[in-house]
C-alpha cells in the first residue's frame, strides 16, 4: 500500500484542493507540498531498494487482450521517478514565493498536483495502455497550467495550441500502440514483446511484417514528437512560456517534455528491430538540436531562449536514442543526459523566474542589465546552470553531453559534426543571455529597482545547484544505476572537440555582446523562428480551412438539402397531392369513380 502512495498522494491532494481547500491558500500550498514530498520519499524508497513494486491490478481480461494497472520498478523508472518527484518538489517550494500574490494560487497548486499525478503515472506504467491514459492526462494538466492566466488571450491561445499540436502526435502514438499489440499480442513492456515481434518477421508475408515493424516504431515515435516537441511538432513549446514560470520549469525540465524521451527508452527493444526507425529518430533528433539552437541565438525573451535551449537538448537526447546499438535494453546515454539536464534546466528556469520576479515581471533581456550585484544568489546559481548546459568541464552537463558526443563520434561523422556545431551555438546563446541579463548597465527602471528573491525561492535554486555540480560524478551512481558500460577510447578527442566548441561560443558571445545596450546583429529569419508558425497559419491552415469549407458545402447542400430536405420535400408534395384526392366528399368520390369506370371502358373498347 505504501508503494501506491507515490501515485495516490498527488491525486488526493488535487481532489482536496479543488474540492474545498481552495478557499485557504495556506492549506492548499501545504497539502500540495506534503503530497509531493510523500511521492518523493516513496521514489527514494524505490531507488534505494527499501520499497518494491506491489502486485498489479487486473483491469481488462479478455481471451485475446489482457492489460493491468501496476507499478513498474526497474533501473529506468527508479531514476526517472526520483528526477520527476525531486524536481517537482523544488518547483512546488519555489512556487510558494513566486505565486504568493496571485489570487488563484490555490487553483495553481491543485493543478500542479494533477500534473504530478499524471506524470508519475506515465513513469510507473507497466504497459502501453496504462501509459497512454496518463499520457493524455499530462496533456490535459499541461493545458490547464499553460492557460492558468486564462484571462490573457495569449495564454489561452498557447494552451489551445499545445493541446492541439500534441493531439496530432498522440493520434500516431495510439495507432502505434494498436500496431504493437497486433504484432506482439500484448501491450506489456519488455524483451518478450520484442522477441515475439521478431519471430513474426519472415512468416507468411515477410515484406509486410518488416514494414509493420518499421511503421510501429515510427508511429510510437510520433508520441515523442508531440510531447518532446520534435520538428515539425515543436511549435507549441515556445508559446507554452505564457504560463507561470514554475510551470515552464516543470514542463521544460524533467517532466512533460522528458516523457517522450522516456517512452522511447522504455520501448527501445522494439524500436531497435528496425534500422529505418532508428535512422529517422537519429536525424529528427540532430535536426531539432541544430534548428532550435540557431533560433535561440536571436530570441530576446529570457524564457523563450531557455525554451529553445530545451528543444535543442531534447534533440540531443533523441539523437542518442537513434545512435544506440540494437540489442541494448535501453539508451543509457540518453537517460543520463535527461537526468543531468533536468537539474540544471530546472535551475535555469527557476533562476529566470527569480529574475522576472525581481524586475517586476519584465522578460525582455534588453530591458535588464547590471543584475549580478543586486541578485547575487540568483546570479551564482544561474551562472552554474549556464556553465553546465554549455558543457563546462567538471559539471554534470559536461559528463552527459560528452557521453552523447562520444556515441556520435563512433557511429556517425556527419552527426558528430552537426552536434559539435550545436554545442558551439549553445555556448554562444547562453553566454549572450548571461552577459545581456546580468552585466553592463541597468537598461530600465525595473532593473534599477531589482532586489534578491525571498529565501523560499532561493533554497530550491541552491539545492538544484548542488545537483548540477555533482550529478555527473560516479559517486552519485546515475550511470551505474543505468548499467552503462561502453568504451571511451576516443574520449580525449571528443573532449577536445567539446571544449573547443564551448570556448568558441563563449568567445564569440563575449566579443559581440560585451558592453552592448542593443542587439548588434539581426537575423530576421532566426528571430522569426524560420517562419514555421507563419507557414502553418498561411498554408496548412488555409488548406484545412478550404477543406472544411468544402465539406461544409457538401454537408449543407448535398447531404442536407438534396438527400435530407429534398427527400422530405418529395414526400411532402406527394402527401399534398394525395390530400387533395382524400377530400371526404361523397359526390367527389362518386365523380372520380365514374370517371375511372368511363376511362376503363374506353380503354377496353379501344383495344377491340
Amino acid at each position: 500500500m505504501i508503494s501506491w502512495l507515490i501515485l495516490l498522494a498527488p491525486l488526493l491532494s488535487s481532489l482536496l484542493i479543488l474540492g474545498g481547500l481552495h478557499r485557504s491558500k495556506t492549506l492548499s500550498q501545504g497539502v500540495s507540498i506534503i503530497a509531493c514530498s510523500i511521492s518523493f520519499l516513496v521514489a527514494l524508497g524505490f531507488f534505494t531498494g527499501s520499497l518494491s513494486s506491489p502486485p498489479p491490478l487486473t483491469w481488462i481480461d479478455l481471451p485475446e487482450f489482457k492489460t493491468e494497472i501496476g507499478i513498474l520498478v526497474d533501473p529506468l523508472s527508479k531514476l526517472m521517478l526520483l528526477v520527476v518527484t525531486g524536481v517537482g518538489l523544488m518547483v512546488h517550494l519555489f512556487s510558494v514565493g513566486y505565486m504568493h500574490e496571485d489570487e488563484g494560487i490555490s487553483r495553481f497548486f491543485g493543478k500542479l498536483s494533477i500534473f504530478m499525478f499524471s506524470m508519475i503515472g506515465i513513469v510507473i506504467s507497466t504497459n502501453l495502455v496504462q501509459m497512454f491514459i496518463f499520457w493524455e492526462l499530462v496533456g490535459l494538466s499541461s493545458y490547464l497550467l499553460i492557460g492558468f492566466w486564462f484571462e490573457k488571450p495569449s495564454a489561452a491561445d498557447a494552451a489551445k495550441k499545445a493541446f492541439l499540436v500534441n493531439r496530432v502526435g498522440d493520434f500516431g502514438f495510439l495507432l502505434g500502440i494498436i500496431f504493437y499489440w497486433t504484432l506482439a499480442g500484448t501491450v506489456m513492456f519488455g524483451a518478450e514483446a520484442a522477441l515475439t515481434i521478431q519471430s513474426h518477421i519472415g512468416e507468411n508475408i515477410p515484406y509486410l511484417n518488416v514494414t509493420m515493424v518499421t511503421a510501429t516504431g515510427l508511429l510510437l515515435f510520433c508520441g515523442c514528437m508531440g510531447k518532446s516537441a520534435m520538428i515539425p511538432l515543436h511549435v507549441w513549446l515556445p508559446d507554452a512560456m505564457e504560463g507561470p514560470t514554475p510551470v515552464s520549469a516543470l514542463i521544460h525540465a524533467a517532466t512533460m517534455v522528458a516523457a517522450g524521451v522516456y517512452m522511447l527508452c522504455r520501448v527501445f527493444v522494439v524500436l531497435s528491430l528496425s534500422a529505418q526507425t532508428l535512422e529517422v529518430i537519429l536525424y529528427i533528433g540532430v535536426g531539432t538540436a541544430f534548428f532550435a539552437a540557431l533560433i535561440a541565438t536571436q530570441q530576446n525573451d529570457i524564457k523563450r531562449i531557455l525554451a529553445f535551449s530545451t528543444l535543442s537538448q531534447l534533440g540531443y537526447m533523441v539523437m542518442a536514442v537513434g545512435l544506440t546499438s540494437p540489442g541494448t535494453i535501453f539508451p543509457a546515454d540518453s537517460m543520463f543526459h535527461l537526468t543531468t539536464h533536468a537539474f540544471f534546466k530546472a535551475m535555469l528556469f527557476l533562476g529566470a523566474g527569480s529574475v522576472i520576479h525581481a524586475v517586476h515581471h519584465e522578460q525582455d533581456i534588453w530591458k535588464m542589465g547590471g543584475l549580478w550585484k543586486k541578485l547575487p544568489w540568483t546570479f551564482g546559481t544561474f551562472l552554474l546552470g549556464v556553465l553546465a548546459l554549455t558543457g563546462f568541464p567538471g559539471l554534470s552537463g559536461f559528463f552527459s553531453k560528452e557521453e552523447i558526443l562520444t556515441l556520435a563520434y563512433y557511429k556517425s561523422g556527419p552527426v558528430m559534426v552537426l552536434a559539435s556545431i550545436t554545442a558551439a551555438l549553445t555556448a554562444f546563446y547562453m553566454m549572450r543571455l548571461l552577459i545581456v541579463t546580468f552585466f553592463g548597465e541597468a537598461r530600465s527602471s525595473n532593473a534599477l529597482k531589482a532586489h534578491e528573491s525571498p529565501k523560499i525561492m532561493i533554497i530550491p535554486l541552491v539545492i538544484l545547484a548542488v545537483l548540477t555540480v555533482f550529478a555527473g560524478y560516479p559517486f552519485m551512481g546515475i550511470l551505474a544505476s543505468l548499467g552503462e558500460n561502453h568504451p571511451h577510447e576516443a574520449s580525449h578527442v571528443v573532449m577536445g572537440i567539446s571544449i573547443g566548441a564551448m570556448l568558441a561560443g563563449y568567445l564569440a558571445a563575449f566579443l559581440l555582446y560585451r558592453g552592448r545596450g542593443i542587439e548588434p546583429i539581426y537575423a530576421r529569419t532566426l528571430a522569426n523562428k524560420f517562419f514555421v508558425d507563419e507557414f502553418y497559419d498561411g498554408v496548412l491552415l488555409r488548406i484545412q480551412q478550404g477543406f472544411a469549407i468544402g465539406m461544409d458545402f457538401i454537408d449543407q447542400w448535398v447531404i442536407g438539402f438534396v438527400f435530407v430536405r429534398g427527400t422530405s420535400l418529395v414526400v411532402n408534395l406527394t402527401g399534398e397531392v394525395l390530400r387533395l384526392v382524400q377530400s371526404g366528399s361523397l359526390q367527389g368520390y362518386a365523380f372520380f369513380f365514374a370517371a375511372g369506370v368511363v376511362g376503363l371502358v374506353y380503354w377496353m373498347l379501344k383495344g377491340f
